[in-house]
């Protein structure tokens, strides 16, 4: 089985968020990138698909020369090689555009993506990649079993759950509950230095979203502790200062 996992460099949640040129770029200085975790759960899972050579696992990531740290930490978690596609990652479509046009070329029996990215949170690209390449694709999984012609994946709805059998090739969006992350062993880090990485320059697509600003999120105000035996005084102060009744 070749698997293809797409994955992205994000900053780290304890990252201090700041912005420059008006608002318009965000700040990277001083900032600490990671693999995404979502993206990780689904290396974890290709991994554990592909052990004991079932398989290859390829890490694809849309970035520039700063993203290979990332790149090298997912081969050090144990996939096979990887590919970056030097460009920077504009938006979802431009992403999911370049990651289809080298699956064209390049194809593979299931395509994973993280649920969403923890930086923009758009849960995205999985669907553009099924639409792109024609193929089923399913978010959010939170499940993901593996037979010689298909898959069986579980995913939340409202009131219970989804079990849906898909023939190879399919794209899955994966979230917490499909496998346990993985911690790169110092065996994984030192073989990910000679693992190969290769880079192709993007194709030109036509973009059809710009960022006009960035906003950071207003300070949280101060919080007024009322005793649960003090009901009067709790309505008293939604009515008069938060204003909600």
């Amino acid at each position: 089985m070749k698997i293809l996992v797409c994955v992205s460099n994000v900053p780290d949640t304890t990252t201090k968020i700041t912005f420059t040129d008006n608002n318009t770029q965000f700040n990277t200085n001083g900032v600490q990138f990671i693999l995404n975790p979502y993206d990780e759960i689904a290396l974890s899972r290709a991994i554990e698909l592909t052990d004991g050579g079932k398989g290859t696992v390829t890490v694809i990531n849309v970035g520039e020369v700063n993203t290979e740290a990332t790149i090298r930490k997912a081969l050090a978690i144990g996939a096979t090689d990887a590919v970056r596609i030097n460009a920077k990652a504009h938006d979802a479509w431009y992403v999911a555009f370049q990651i289809a046009q080298y699956v064209k070329a390049n194809p593979f029996d299931l395509i994973l993506t993280g649920r969403e990215s923890i930086d923009y949170n758009g849960s995205k690209v999985a669907g553009m990649l099924g639409e792109l390449l024609d193929l089923p694709s399913v978010s959010i999984i939170k499940k993901l079993d593996a037979a010689d012609s298909e898959a069986t994946v579980e995913r939340e709805i409202e009131g219970g759950k989804e079990v849906l059998t898909i023939p190879y090739p399919f794209v899955a969006g994966a979230a917490e509950g499909v496998a346990e992350p993985k911690i790169p062993n110092m065996r994984g880090i030192m073989s990910a230095r000679t693992k190969p990485l290769t880079v192709i320059e993007p194709v030109e697509v036509k973009t059809f979203s710009d960022i006009i600003s960035y906003e950071t999120l207003a300070p949280r105000g101060q919080v007024t502790l009322v005793p649960a035996a003090d009901t009067a005084k709790l309505v008293d102060l939604l009515h008069t200062e938060a204003r909600v009744i």
